[in-house]
């Protein structure tokens, strides 16, 4: 077993587009990411480093967030057309759960396990962003305005904090997270000093991991605000992290500069295991 928290490289470089993103981790531990090969494509990589086009998006999306929802299916936000689409893992097909026009661009996805999903929503050349819910049946509502650059988006293990980050700003906002979905009592986690951030995820203790993109690095973020680690990668752009392998405990970090995917190993699993468990996939 690899040594935890060391980073290695999973798959070739430049197999990915710079725009690869997304990251996330099926039941049976294949991992799929944005735009692999070209751009509007999901990528499917096996467990033993196999990489395939899963799906091609149709009209012009592109995807960014992916989530797997109670049901086994993906959802995909598309920040081109506005939309989470939904896709049916066995027949391929792609249909769109939720629009909204005035979305800028849904960029990171959140769900809890009821499949509530939540969608951080930048606008980049604003330094500005917000934050949607979108309900299982589609219907979208907006949580939060008047935002920074919003773009990591997790729900703690417990489901009573939602966190956010702001890229720009190098902030991670933590808020009171209701059954309903409500949030309130928006605080400051962390804010770090240099670089920016992109995706995060936690693991079943409440630790944030989380992209350092342009300093190349993940780091493990307590629920009170300390960093615990920081692991070294050799991109320097990563974008997004992901949760997976047999146990739960492998992390894939997918790296722009390079166009590829790195990993290594955690000492705890990731919260989307605990979802698969208590969704009996897994």
């Amino acid at each position: 077993m690899n040594q935890i928290f060391t980073g290695r490289q999973f798959t070739a470089e430049n197999g990915f587009t710079s725009g690869i993103e997304g990251p996330a981790c099926d039941a049976t531990g294949n991992l799929y990411a944005v735009n692999f090969e070209r751009q509007h494509t999901i990528g499917k990589v096996t467990p033993e480093g196999e990489c395939s086009v899963f799906v091609e998006l149709p009209n012009g999306s592109i995807g960014n967030g992916i989530r797997f929802n109670s049901q086994g299916k993906m959802l995909i936000a598309d920040y081109t057309n506005h939309n989470v689409l939904s896709v049916n893992m066995e027949t391929r097909e792609i249909s769109v759960h939720a629009h909204e026009p005035t979305m800028n661009q849904p960029n990171d996805i959140a769900i809890r396990r009821d499949g509530t999903v939540f969608a951080s929503d930048p606008n980049w050349g604003q330094s500005s962003g917000q934050i949607w819910q979108v309900e299982t049946d589609g219907s979208v509502i907006l949580l939060e305005t008047n935002m920074g650059t919003t773009n990591g988006i997790e729900v703690s293990p417990d489901e009573t904090t939602l966190y956010v980050n702001e890229s720009v700003q190098r902030n991670i906002w933590a808020y009171d997270l209701s059954s309903t979905g409500e949030i309130s009592n928006k605080r400051l986690l962390i804010q770090f000093p240099n670089f920016g951030m992109d995706g995060m995820r936690c693991d079943i203790e409440g630790n944030l991991l989380v992209t350092r993109h342009g300093k190349g690095t993940v780091a493990k973020v307590s629920p009170t605000g300390d960093v615990i680690t920081e692991v070294e990668l050799a991109g320097q752009h990563c974008t997004n992290i992901a949760f997976g392998g047999s146990d739960g405990m492998t992390c894939y970090v997918t790296v722009a500069d390079r166009g590829n995917v790195e990993m290594f190993r955690s000492d705890v699993p990731g919260r989307n295991w605990q979802l698969f468990q208590e969704w009996g996939q897994i």
